[in-house]
């Protein structure tokens, strides 16, 4: 058996290279993964085709579609010439979209990262909005949310508007970075330690592939040129496991327009952890923060001391992923009500077979 980490998932197939996985502490670490660190550096991706269906079982025998930083288990003993997927190693932290549309499907964007790297851009003005968003997303895989704000090589006072943008990300630091004058970078350098694997989310032409470079020390990913307005232009079209060197590796996304949440309490209460510290002080423990006396969040907007944008990007939020919920509550039901009904044809299939092999309902004795 051999272990191998997802460097992309392709239909059909994914691009592995062997992978052991970084040395943990013993409770987080994988399933006999007592190895050394990431080989990547010098390893070539190798293509190791799927099932028809393109999924992979985890140990309990779920079938789920691989992601890029997965954990792989080969069995390189299996028939043909090509490794077969024998499971899907439990994952660490999942960073997780919801597909949206007529489907309540959730997509795993990035698997096993230790720090997500939310890019917003300085110039366009940023929008709190979407860093809101993206945090929640990062707190909910289980990872260390990163705000990194762009281009303040082209903004006046890049220092004030991060000072917005922290005022909407408690509990996640906030860097203004330049690639173009390296401004800010030695504070993302530091979280470059070994065995550590990281992921940019964010919008397009915010920067990422340029990030990526500026943070290796030279080119690993291709770039768009700035335009006339000085704004970049969206280059990855793929998530991809990138080597930084020095055992760490790098997951860049391409752009997003609208992300879909998933989402729970507890990462909302992260993202909106001054929202939460006001509703404490509320009169009523059940308070809805709408029109109740004595609530402390309507007496802080109010006051000036919460931003009436913020409760209501809350409010939406919270919507957003108690519909979420619902639908895959809606469709993890429909998959047991199929399960059940597919295991009572199994039985009234077998029961048949027996008895036409008994000679049973043929007049015989």
């Amino acid at each position: 058996m051999d272990t191998v980490r997802v460097v992309r998932a392709d239909r059909g197939a994914v691009l592995v290279v062997p992978a052991d996985v970084p040395q943990r502490p013993t409770d987080q670490r994988h399933p006999g993964a007592d190895q050394a660190l990431d080989t990547m550096d010098s390893a070539a991706p190798v293509r190791v085709p799927l099932d028809h269906d393109g999924l992979v079982a985890d140990q309990d025998g779920v079938r789920l579609p691989p992601t890029v930083g997965d954990v792989l288990v080969l069995d390189a003993s299996a028939p043909g010439d090509q490794p077969h997927v024998h499971h899907l190693v439990p994952r660490r932290t999942a960073l997780v979209r919801d597909t949206a549309g007529a489907t309540s499907r959730e997509q795993v964007l990035a698997a096993n990262v230790d720090v997500v790297l939310v890019v917003e851009h300085l110039d366009p003005d940023p929008s709190l909005g979407r860093v809101e968003r993206l945090l929640t997303l990062a707190w909910r895989s289980g990872a260390q949310p990163v705000v990194v704000l762009t281009k303040s090589d082209l903004v006046p006072d890049a220092a004030s508007m991060a000072a917005e943008v922290a005022s909407v990300a408690p509990g996640a630091p906030v860097h203004a970075v330049s690639v173009v004058d390296g401004s800010g970078l030695e504070g993302l350098r530091a979280l470059l330690r070994p065995g550590t694997t990281l992921v940019m989310v964010g919008p397009s032409g915010a920067g990422k592939s340029s990030l990526v470079n500026a943070l290796a020390g030279h080119p690993v990913m291709e770039t768009g040129e700035r335009r006339a307005d000085g704004r970049g232009r969206h280059t990855t079209t793929h998530r991809e496991l990138v080597p930084l060197g020095d055992g760490v590796l790098l997951i860049d996304t391409p752009g997003v327009r609208g992300i879909g949440l998933v989402a729970d309490a507890e990462a909302l209460d992260e993202t909106f952890a001054d929202v939460v510290a006001l509703a404490a002080r509320c009169r009523f423990a059940d308070c809805a923060h709408l029109s109740e006396p004595g609530c402390a969040v309507l007496a802080a907007v109010e006051d000036g001391e919460l931003p009436e944008r913020r409760l209501e990007s809350w409010r939406r939020l919270a919507r957003e992923a108690a519909h979420q919920a619902r639908r895959a509550d809606a469709r993890l039901a429909a998959q047991e009500r199929a399960r059940v009904r597919q295991w009572s044809r199994d039985v009234h299939r077998s029961l048949r077979e027996r008895d036409r092999v008994e000679g049973r309902g043929t007049g015989r004795r």
